[in-house]
C-alpha cells in the first residue's frame, strides 16, 4: 500500500462532541483533508508546538517525552496513521536508536504532537485517505458532487476561523501592556489567550 504525506492545516472546535477538537490534516500532493477528533489537552499540546513564539514555563507531557528521548538518543523518524476502525484512527511512531528501528503504537493525537516536536513527517495509507478524506476547496463546476462534504467542512472552517480571530478587547491596549499580558498569559498557561494577544501584537 502506498503512503500519502500529510501536513497540519489547523485545529477547530468540534461541533459534534463537547470538549473535543477537530485536527485537520491536509494531503500534501492533493486537496483532500483528514479530520480527526482529539481531546482538549492534545489540541493544546499540538497548538503550542505549532506556535513557535509561545513556550510554556514548564514542559508539557509531549515536551517531557521529547526531552527524555533526546537524552537517550532516540529519534522519531516518522508517524504513520495506519488503521481506521469504527471512526478511530490508529498510529505508529517509527523510532530509531543506534541505527536500530523500532515501531511504537500510539494514539494519533499523541503521535502528531510528537511528530511536530521531532519535525518528523506524517503519513497515512492511500486506502485510509480514500475512505476518510474529504475535500475542503469547492470547484464551482462540481458543487453538486461535493455538497455533502461541503456542509461538514463549512462547520469546521467557520469554527476554525472564529477561534483564530484576535480578541477585540486587546485593541485598546498599548504594545507594552500587550507584551506584559502575553508574559502573564504564558506564565498562567492560558495559551489560547496568549495566541490572541500575540495576534494583536503582530497586527501592530
Amino acid at each position: 500500500m502506498s503512503l500519502v504525506k500529510l501536513n497540519i492545516k489547523g485545529i477547530s472546535y468540534s461541533q459534534t462532541q463537547n470538549g473535543a477538537y477537530a485536527l485537520i490534516l491536509n494531503e500534501v500532493d492533493g486537496d483532500r483533508k483528514l479530520p480527526i477528533v482529539i481531546g482538549a489537552f492534545e489540541a493544546q499540546s499540538i497548538a503550542i508546538a505549532l506556535e513557535k513564539e509561545i513556550r510554556p514555563p514548564r514542559p508539557l507531557t509531549h515536551d517531557l517525552f521529547k526531552n527524555f528521548a533526546d537524552r537517550f538518543d532516540i529519534v522519531v523518524k516518522q508517524v504513520i496513521i495506519h488503521k481506521l476502525v469504527d471512526g478511530v484512527f490508529y498510529s505508529s511512531l517509527i523510532c530509531e536508536r543506534d541505527k536500530i528501528e523500532e515501531i511504537i503504537d500510539a494514539r494519533t493525537s499523541d503521535a502528531i504532537a510528537l511528530a511536530l516536536r521531532f519535525q518528523a513527517p506524517i503519513f497515512t495509507y492511500k486506502n485510509i485517505l480514500d475512505k476518510a478524506g474529504i475535500y475542503l476547496k469547492v470547484n464551482p463546476e462540481k458543487e453538486d458532487e461535493n455538497l455533502g462534504d461541503d456542509i461538514l467542512l463549512d462547520a469546521l472552517v467557520t469554527e476554525e476561523l472564529e477561534t483564530e480571530s484576535p480578541n477585540n478587547t486587546f485593541a485598546s491596549k498599548t504594545i507594552e501592556e500587550l507584551h506584559n499580558m502575553l508574559e502573564e498569559a504564558v506564565a498562567n498557561e492560558d495559551y489560547e489567550k496568549a495566541a490572541h494577544i500575540r495576534d494583536e501584537i503582530s497586527k501592530r
